[in-house]
């Protein structure tokens, strides 16, 4: 009997409308060849048509469907209402975990043809986690960890690099500066290295990873990093691959991820059908191997070299005139010519 997965289909804003209607695409063709499991997908409303529609950018309508899913697939989420969204689906699923791969692909101009790291950011405490106010002529932000906070990202970057066969966790901080946050976690995450003799751990600063990201990523594999450092290192990543069109995450949980593009909702581009889909297709990639369903994911995968290689469809970015979804038809067009025959 097929294994059935519910999955939650949610657009958002700008160009998250564009990429995930060529996700869809894409995930409908999964859905027909896949021999192992059926897609049930629900779609649900963030950001500026759940706003029209319900009087809240995240609705419990949304929440409750959430809920009820094995995985979501994200679009973008957009002022203003970014942050009710974001921490909707952070905070409110206790998403802590943000895996944000940087992987140079073929057919395109990455600065680096051998990157191939993975950003870990934690995802729902630190600077972004939103604390603070204004006194007068003070204006403040706090920085708040917990050491329940702190020690299950560092277990999961850990954990997170056995299952994928990664052999080194760099730590990154500024512990020199941050003595009452940065230099205890990583003291921690000394202390849990310990657990895991197989992995490698060493740390840098935060300012020498970026410069070193950009100058020899080879030199990582995953690198851990406050929320807010975590937010600007994958972006300084995604600029080594080529950009933001390939750069993907998944916001993981205990019993939920959601995956998504980074890239944001590029207004001007929005309803345009002209961006470059890749990294929302990946976040399903992504999405599948969290699943479990590996093979789909590297069928996925392989499917977006092909059409990247043979370069006969390709968006403005890449230096073609191609359409979103004429982009997702191509991929969908390669998982269909790599089904056995036998079928």
């Amino acid at each position: 009997m097929k294994k059935k997965y519910k999955i939650g289909i949610i657009p958002g804003d700008g160009i998250g409308r564009d990429v995930i209607k060529a996700a869809q695409i894409v995930l409908d063709t999964v859905n027909g060849v896949a021999e192992a499991f059926t897609l049930d997908f629900m779609r649900m409303d963030t950001g500026e048509a759940a706003f029209e529609k319900y009087g809240d950018p995240f609705p419990k309508e949304t929440r409750d469907g959430i809920a009820q899913t094995d995985a979501v697939l994200f679009g973008a989420a957009g002022n203003p209402h970014t942050v009710a969204v974001l921490m909707g689906f952070r905070l409110g699923f206790n998403l802590y975990a943000n895996v944000r791969p940087i992987k140079s692909l073929p057919g395109t101009k990455p600065i680096h043809t051998n990157a191939d790291l993975i950003v870990l950011r934690e995802n729902t405490e630190g600077l972004y986690r939103g604390l603070g106010w204004i006194d007068g002529d003070y204006h403040v932000n706090l920085r708040v960890f917990t050491t329940k906070g702190m020690e299950r990202i560092l277990r999961f970057c850990f954990e997170f690099a056995l299952k994928k066969g990664r052999k080194k966790v760099t730590f990154t901080h500024k512990a020199h500066v941050l003595i009452y946050t940065d230099e205890p976690m990583r003291q921690m995450f000394y202390e849990i290295a310990k657990d895991y003799p197989g992995v490698e751990a060493d740390d840098m600063t935060i300012d020498a990873c970026a410069m070193q990201i950009v100058m020899h990523p080879e030199r990582f594999d995953i690198v851990f990093a406050e929320n807010a450092n975590g937010d600007i290192l994958s972006d300084v990543g995604a600029g080594v691959i080529g950009g933001m069109g390939f750069a993907y995450s998944g916001n993981i949980g205990d019993s939920m991820g959601v995956f998504e593009p980074i890239h944001g909702t590029a207004p001007k581009y929005a309803d345009k059908n002209v961006v470059n889909p890749s990294a929302a297709i990946l976040a399903g990639k992504m999405m599948f191997d969290y699943l479990g369903e590996n093979g789909t994911g590297l069928q996925i995968e392989q499917a977006l070299k092909d059409v990247l290689v043979e370069g006969k469809v390709r968006t403005y970015d890449l230096g073609g005139n191609s359409s979103t979804t004429a982009f997702a038809e191509a991929v969908s067009e390669k998982i269909r010519e790599n089904v056995p025959s036998s079928r």
